[in-house]
Order: structure tokens, then C-alpha cells, then sequence
């Protein structure tokens, strides 16, 4: 598809270049989230890992900080209180992040290798020690290095879109506050990729959508683009929870905890 300004009567062939760069950059940065989203596991296999030497990189952590998170990928982080734990994350050696709460096993022998007042009970303890001897001290922390990546493409993602909002052409099937309310409340950039794929200068039947067997057809208002993603919002929120309750944390994680 080749776009043509109505203005000049130019054809715009790098609307279309632009649109697959920002959905090819979509697809890595929603892989990217999904492979190193923090999973459960079990507090057996968080020491089996470290006695093998498959951690990379771990933390410890108080409680999950759901307010924490990017604007685009929901990327839930640990808060830390006084003692570490009872929340133990690592990351193993093809990138993915999991999880443990180690408060659900509290039968572990202390050797005294590791000072217990530092960890908040037993089963932290009992970790402790398998990162002492496993070596595994100076990995302590950058749990997810992709971090960065994904706030970039989210920055990216929104330097793009206002860009285009409001200083490039006209939509013609909503207003700009409809789009500006729609894209910035469905989560996961999922309303980015319905504005790319129905409103101009994307679309090339979005000019024909928007006229009517009575001619022009009224845009959509700033109001409806707020109550649309408000309701996709939670939908997916629930449609997240039903999957993961049938899929289970590995292939649904849970955005926030």
C-alpha cells in the first residue's frame, strides 16, 4: 500500500516503511517481555539451580512492587525490606527470570556458613547457603538486563504515535484525543497496533470506513477512546487470569503479583 498526502498529491511510500518498523519492533519487544517475565518455581528447583551453577543473576525481595512497571510491558520488580528475602529471583542461562517464596519450606539444616538474622527465615537461609557454596556471591542483582531494551521501545513506541497523532495527518475515523485515549489505556501496545491498522495514513480503506451512505460519518470522540480502553483494560486483565489459570505461569505469567 502506498499512501498519497492530499495535500501535495504525493505518494508516501515511508508511512508504509514506518508502520512494519514499528510492528516488527513490537513483536521483538512483546517477545523479549514475555521470555523474561518472572515465573514461579519451586523452592527445590531455585537450589537444585544454584548447586548447578545455572544462575546468572539473582535478588532477593520483601513483596512484589506492582507500581513499578513500564508503560507499555508490564515488568513487575521486587521491593527489599530489612532482611532478604522471603521472595528469592534468579535468572538461569537462557535469559529467563524465575521466582520463588521461600516461607513454603522451612525444614532446612543450618550449617552456620551463612549469618541467619541476615535472611527472614529458614528456607532464605537454606538458599543462602547453596549460593555460598556454589561460589555464586558476586551475581547479587541486574536481574533483568533487557530492562533498558524494553523501556527504550516503549519511549519509542510513544515518541512514534504522538508524532504522528499530532502533527501528522488528520485521522479520519477518530479524533486525535480518541487515539491519544485508546492506545495510552489498552495495555500491552495493543491499541498501538489497532490504530496502525485502521486509521490514516495506515489504512487504506480507512477514508472509505469513514464515509457513510449519508456522507461523512462523525469522528469518534475523546471520550469513547477513554471508556474503549478502560474496558479492554480490564477484559485483559481477566482474559490474562483465565489463562494463566489453564496454562499455568510458565506460558501466561502474571503482570503483576
Amino acid at each position: 500500500m502506498v499512501v498519497n498526502d492530499e495535500a501535495s498529491g504525493r505518494a508516501r511510500p515511508w508511512w508504509r516503511v514506518l508502520r512494519l518498523a514499528v510492528v516488527g519492533l513490537w513483536l521483538v519487544t512483546a517477545s523479549v517481555a514475555w521470555w523474561t517475565a518472572p515465573r514461579e518455581q519451586s523452592y527445590e528447583q531455585a537450589r537444585a539451580d544454584l548447586a548447578a551453577g545455572r544462575v546468572t543473576a539473582y535478588e532477593w525481595g520483601y513483596h512484589w512492587d506492582v507500581d513499578v512497571r513500564p508503560a507499555w510491558f508490564p515488568n513487575p520488580t521486587m521491593a527489599s525490606a530489612g532482611t532478604l528475602g522471603p521472595l528469592f529471583q534468579w535468572r538461569t542461562p537462557d535469559g529467563r527470570v524465575w521466582w520463588t517464596d521461600t516461607t513454603r519450606f522451612d525444614q532446612v539444616e543450618v550449617t552456620g556458613t551463612v549469618e541467619k538474622s541476615d535472611y527472614s527465615g529458614p528456607g532464605a537461609v537454606g538458599v543462602a547457603q547453596e549460593i555460598r557454596s556454589a561460589g555464586l556471591e558476586d551475581r547479587y542483582g541486574e536481574i533483568r538486563p533487557y530492562s533498558t531494551v524494553l523501556t527504550a521501545a516503549g519511549l519509542v513506541f510513544t515518541v512514534v504515535f504522538l508524532g504522528v497523532v499530532v502533527a501528522g495527518p488528520a485521522p479520519v475515523l477518530g479524533t486525535r484525543w480518541f487515539w491519544f485515549w485508546l492506545v495510552s489505556g489498552v495495555p500491552y501496545g495493543l491499541g498501538l497496533l489497532f490504530w496502525l491498522a485502521r486509521e490514516h495514513p495506515w489504512s487504506g480503506t480507512a477514508a472509505a470506513t469513514a464515509t457513510t451512505s449519508g456522507g461523512p460519518r462523525e469522528r469518534d470522540r475523546g471520550l469513547l477512546g477513554f471508556a474503549i480502553g478502560a474496558v479492554a483494560a480490564i477484559l485483559l486483565s481477566l482474559v490474562s487470569l483465565a489463562l494463566h489459570e489453564v496454562l499455568g505461569d510458565r506460558w501466561i505469567p502474571l503482570s503483576n503479583r
